[in-house]
């Protein structure tokens, strides 16, 4: 070998040697937000703890140095600096200065998720535009997909995060043939006959009950779009039939709107049902409740802006974690549940994002477990129903998509224990 590389390769050890620790910043210097996300999560599968670095730089993490977790982000194209345990001090200080809104949250464990999806019974095709889906195998986070018989079995106590997305627990099938096809339904009717239920109902009421029960248990739950709107709408309506009739074979009951039971909900409550037994496909008859706000605009595109709230670092970690971004404004998306109608929303409900409009992101707790409703269909889809998932390698840097990253990592920093 030339001696003219021994003073190159002499650097590198020395440098080496002194850098401890890997930052994967998350601001406007990170080439993929969303493959970051992957990589924390690959860190803390791998039994390795990392710090989450909240307000700096975004909501960078920090991890010990390994070659393998440089080979990693290199492979995935994920941006990282190595630094030095003089580096890290420093940055640690200036974090837990008490006059700076930052603070460094240890993330211990990776989360085991499980995502609830029809596609685990049918072709059910729409759900390949569920926006976690698509970002969970985008940032290479495993996941397992659960559905009505493993829920009703029992089997949400293997997992730490459960995923809701343009899920229907009324038992309407979506209220729409464009969301759902006779094969999907024929699918669910399958299921409910094998479990003895004579309704789609009452066996997605029963399901909508283990699920707050998982959550009140010390479960993490995330919905999105109708499955946070019509979970709240199943549980207020035990026992009473809000069922269009071209659905259940039944009228649904006159007395329906006085008899929900706001009590029993999660997140709303003092909205108003959406009651037809009309065969028409309009608007009005693909909408659940007043807790809908996107004002029927589901073919045109929106221009508008949500705002991310900001909260203290070392006193509010939890909403603080929740919010991490490289941008607080967020670009507005629609769904068949775009978002909350502010008077629909329990004045106990922790409002994290919004407009002047409507409530677009929100987290609340529920006996020992938390939770997270987020408005819409897909961040980076602009309209109600799009047949095309969105490729992501086009947005690496989606504010919107980071955000629910955030709460796939949420559970690794949780304190409280899950009863058993």
């Amino acid at each position: 070998m030339s001696n003219r590389f021994l003073p190159l390769l002499l650097l590198l050890f020395v440098g080496r040697s002194f850098a401890n620790s890997i930052l994967i910043p998350m601001d406007d210097a990170q080439s993929n937000h969303l493959k970051a996300y992957g990589i924390a999560y690959m860190t803390l599968k791998n039994n390795t703890e990392i710090d989450w670095l909240l307000n700096f730089r975004g909501g960078s993490f920090l991890a010990p140095y390994s070659s393998n977790l440089q080979k990693e982000c290199l492979v995935r194209g994920v941006s990282f600096e190595v630094i030095s345990d003089a580096e890290v001090q420093q940055l640690k200080q200036q974090i837990a200065n008490p006059d700076v809104n930052m603070e460094t949250m240890r993330l211990h464990k990776a989360a085991r998720i499980a995502v609830y999806s029809p596609s685990k019974i049918s072709t059910s095709s729409f759900e390949d535009t569920d926006a976690v889906l698509l970002v969970l195998k985008y940032a290479e986070i495993p996941f397992e997909v659960v559905y009505d018989e493993e829920i009703l079995r029992g089997d949400l106590n293997k997992y730490d995060w459960l995923h809701l997305h343009h899920e229907d627990f009324t038992g309407q099938f979506g209220k729409n043939m464009r969301r759902m096809s006779y094969k999907d339904m024929k699918a669910q009717e399958e299921i409910a006959q094998r479990l003895k239920y004579n309704k789609i109902s009452t066996l997605k009421l029963d399901v909508a009950k283990t699920i707050k029960a998982y959550c009140m248990g010390g479960g993490f739950l995330f919905a999105m779009c109708s499955g946070a709107e019509t979970l709240d709408i199943a549980l207020s309506a035990e026992g009473v039939d809000i069922v269009s009739s071209r659905f259940d074979g039944d009228n649904i009951d006159n007395n329906a709107q006085a008899k929900l039971d706001f009590s029993k909900t999660i997140a709303f409550e003092d909205f108003i049902l959406y009651l037809s037994d009309s065969e028409g496909y309009g608007y009005n008859s693909m909408s659940f409740s007043d807790i809908n706000a996107s004002n029927g605009r589901f073919d045109e595109e929106i221009n508008s802006y949500f705002n991310l709230f900001d909260f203290s670092a070392k006193w509010d970690f939890i909403p603080a974690m929740l919010v991490q971004n490289h941008e607080h404004l967020i670009r507005e998306f629609m769904g068949q549940t775009t978002a909350f109608n502010k008077k629909t929303v329990k004045s106990n409900v922790l409002v994290m994002g919004d407009s002047k409009e409507s409530d677009r992101y929100m987290y609340g707790e529920l006996g020992l477990g938390q939770w997270v409703f987020y408005g819409g269909h897909d961040p980076e889809g602009r309209r109600g129903f799009h047949r095309t998932p969105t490729d992501l390698n086009l947005f690496p840097h989606s504010p919107g998509y980071r955000l629910i990253l955030n709460n796939v990592l949420f559970p690794s920093a949780k304190k409280k224990k899950r009863k058993t």
